[in-house]
């Protein structure tokens, strides 16, 4: 079933705008002009997020959101504002507005952000859909690590930032052992409302508190014999870490409101970008639920420290959104592709599928060109060394060899920035560090 969006603006054109970029992504959106006609609609149909402006005709979005408090509808709420009004921003998110967009309202902006608020809590997967292979070094050594470890039973904890495609590891390890033909069950640890968040793991009995209508399953029994993976696990309220520290030692669980335990098989898989070792000094994490889950832990790299990996990441997204969006692409022009190269990717594998999303979309050609990616050049490479290195590396393949060394110490190591002082193609670099084994 599609997610379904209200937009509050009195602004019908740009209203418009945003429900066609809305319902191009599949969503089904309703739109309107003012607070009253909002309420109305917020009384007879179901919504699973609002977007409203600040100010509007009758009305505005600070008492939108102060009436869906007093009525307890629980719907994510984004405040909008061309006034870039700080006071109206910290107002709305203390009274539970999820986020705010400051007008103009760009596509990849509102996209990203609707995409973020509206993922599902869990997921439950069992086929393996296809997956993004990484082609540097480091992330090689990931995989080889997930590949290594699948057969076991043994938990593991995947480390990086946000956007690095820690889930595609979990999947990996899944898929690589001897459950694969069981359920894997994604969990979004941070989109957990604490107060649900027993029943959400566990499950509860018909009557075990008000709205309990009906028992319901939890995440432990849906993965049951399978891989249940926690997606940011630092997120999880500290007294849901004991009752899944019990679970995992004792393999059993009650549901809520049942005085009957169940036993459970599953095989926990968890993942983070938070530095643990603070969040269990700051009495955060529980330290024996860290080791508990660390049993073996993998590091999924970041974008920036893998280059090989961008070009071919591209290419795989440009492919999968041509067919999407059903646009006929064939590639990348040169200077798109030093673009992507040269670009810090902050953001890591998300911030380029999301780029590229919006390239295969804007490109008016079969080659997609550096305009349609809406990326910025990255500021003129700074160094703290006066050495200066010729423009081209060096015939002699010695010196040419002691010249990318030299250039790769400068710039920290990263090859990217190595690349642009050196005036070479990325890839023209990437092919002789590994003809000349440079580490």
């Amino acid at each position: 079933m599609k997610k379904r969006i209200l937009i509050v603006e009195d602004n019908v054109t740009l209203s418009q705008i945003q429900r066609q970029w809305l319902c191009r992504e599949g969503y089904d959106v309703v739109t309107a002009i003012d607070e009253t006609i909002a309420r109305k609609l917020l009384n007879k149909e179901k919504f699973d997020l609002i977007l409203s402006d600040v100010r509007l005709p009758k009305g505005d979005g600070i008492s939108l959101l102060g009436w869906l408090n007093r009525e307890r509808l629980d719907i994510p709420f984004v405040i909008m504002t061309e006034y870039a009004s700080v006071t109206d921003a910290v107002k709305a998110i203390k009274m539970g507005a999820k986020d705010y967009l400051a007008k103009p309202v760009y596509y990849e902006q509102l996209v990203e952000m609707t995409k973020e608020l509206l993922k599902p809590v869990s997921t439950i997967r069992r086929n393996e859909k296809e997956l993004f292979k990484r082609v540097s070094p480091k992330a090689k050594e990931a995989e080889y690590l997930a590949e290594l470890v699948a057969p076991s039973d043994i938990s593991v904890l995947i480390l990086g930032a946000n956007g690095t495609g820690k889930e595609s590891i979990a999947r990996s390890i899944h898929f690589h052992s001897a459950r694969k033909d069981m359920p894997f069950v994604a969990v979004n640890c941070g989109a957990i409302p604490r107060e649900l968040a027993s029943s959400m793991f566990f499950g509860h009995v018909k009557g075990a508190f008000t709205g309990a209508d009906s028992d319901r399953t939890g995440y432990f029994d849906a993965a049951n014999g399978g891989t249940l993976f926690l997606d940011e696990i630092g997120t999880l309220p500290f007294d849901m870490q004991s009752s899944l520290l019990r679970v995992l030692q004792e393999g059993t669980f009650m549901p809520i409101g049942s005085n009957t335990e169940r036993n459970v098989n599953v095989r926990i898989v968890a993942a983070t970008n938070e530095d643990m070792g603070k969040a269990i000094s700051g009495g955060r994490f529980r330290e024996d639920l860290y080791h508990r889950l660390g049993e073996f832990e993998i590091l999924q790299p970041s974008l920036r420290d893998c280059p090989e990996d961008i070009l071919p990441l591209a290419e795989f997204f440009r492919k999968r959104f041509s067919e999407e969006l059903h646009k006929e692409t064939a590639g990348f022009t040169s200077e798109a592709e030093r673009l992507l190269l040269s670009h810090l990717w902050s953001g890591n594998i998300r911030e380029l599928q999301n780029k590229i999303r919006r390239a295969v979309l804007m490109t008016k050609d079969k080659l997609i060109d550096h305009t349609a990616l809406n990326i910025k050049a990255s500021p003129p490479i700074q160094t703290n060394t006066t050495e200066i290195f010729p423009l081209q590396p060096l015939r002699d393949e010695e010196n040419e060899k002691q010249n990318i060394i030299r250039a790769l110490h400068s710039c920290g190591g990263n090859k990217s920035k190595t690349a642009i002082i050196l005036n070479i193609n990325p890839s023209t670099l990437y092919r002789k560090i590994i003809k000349y084994g440079i580490k």
